[in-house]
């Protein structure tokens, strides 16, 4: 737990498949999200308003982090080993690691989970189950974030999904100094509390 969170104090994180030695990763540029950048599309509003959905924070990390680390699609591996789930859900415990899930109907639909330290957020993976599950989740956790004062979400590399909700690349040093500025906050209370509903 100790190696991955002065990891992720220095912009360091693993990323590696079954079998495979621990790979440490550092891209330039790099993908995050401001949170008052966040976009959110038109149709995810209208989700938003319509879907019926409860989102809530810390209270199933460990099925969360399962169900990221379930194969999607052509992928037959993953990089969340036994070994990381056990070390993520060791950080979950000590208040370092969060997650954000979408229930609909009682259900576990989607959810993400990453890392906080500071006021930087660390994000490492997202489910879906049901369509737009994980992107609720994500709306729900940065307006979270944007109203605790929070001022980065590292996306780590460029995706187009991430993209649509505003994530934009920088250059790695300036990705290094804003990270400087974040991470010796203190840590905000955990378990983390949002409660939110639609219908």
């Amino acid at each position: 737990m100790q190696t991955l969170l002065r990891a992720y104090r220095q912009g360091i994180f693993p990323w590696f498949g079954d079998g495979d030695p621990v790979l440490w990763w550092s891209p330039d540029p790099r993908m995050v999200l401001f949170p008052d950048e966040l976009h959110v599309s038109r149709s995810l509003r209208k989700a938003l308003r319509a879907a019926p959905y409860r989102v809530t924070a810390d209270r199933a990390f460990a099925q969360v982090i399962m169900a990221c680390r379930e194969p999607r699609g052509a992928e037959s591996g993953t990089w969340i080993t036994e070994e990381m789930c056990a070390a993520y859900i060791e950080m979950h415990r000590a208040g370092h690691a969060h997650s954000i899930e979408t229930w609909i109907e009682g259900e576990l639909a989607g959810g993400l989970y990453g890392v906080a330290i500071g006021r930087a957020f660390f994000g490492e993976s997202m489910f879906t189950r049901v369509s737009n599950a994980s992107k609720i989740a994500f709306v729900a956790l940065v307006q979270h974030l944007r109203d605790r004062g929070f001022g980065m979400i590292d996306c780590q590399m460029r995706t187009q999904h991430l993209a649509t909700f505003g994530a934009r690349e920088i250059p790695r040093t300036e990705f290094a100094q804003k990270l400087g500025e974040l991470v010796d906050y203190d840590p905000l209370p955990a378990p983390w509390v949002i409660e939110t509903r639609c219908n």
